[in-house]
């Protein structure tokens, strides 16, 4: 009997224990947020987009000095152009009879 008592007031000092461990288990998203995982992958994407930015911006320069050059040779072939309008031709030219409208028709 009084091993059994014995036995019995070893497992009621560990009673305790076993509940607060079951309780003090996280699951593994709680594990995972407060590891170093978290900090690591932040700083691994924030690498990678700040890399990724850097080569976009270079290309929108890029292609923002292509559009001003090309504006500028547009510009600059408007400007040799003779930009009067001959209106000399449009009053020449008379407007149809009634008769040459019906023969073409």
């Amino acid at each position: 009997m009084i091993s059994f008592s014995a036995v019995l007031y070893l497992m009621v000092r560990a009673l305790p224990r076993i509940q607060e461990e079951a309780a003090m288990k996280e699951g593994f998203l709680d594990r995972w947020a407060h590891s170093e995982v978290p900090e690591k992958v932040d700083a691994a994407v924030n690498g990678y987009l700040l890399k990724f930015l850097r080569k976009v911006k270079v290309v929108v320069l890029k292609l923002d000095n292509t559009l001003s050059k090309h504006l500028q040779t547009i510009q600059h072939h408007e400007k040799q152009k003779n930009t009067a309008i001959d209106l000399t031709g449009m009053t020449e030219t008379s407007t149809p009879s009634k008769e040459e409208v019906s023969a073409q028709v």
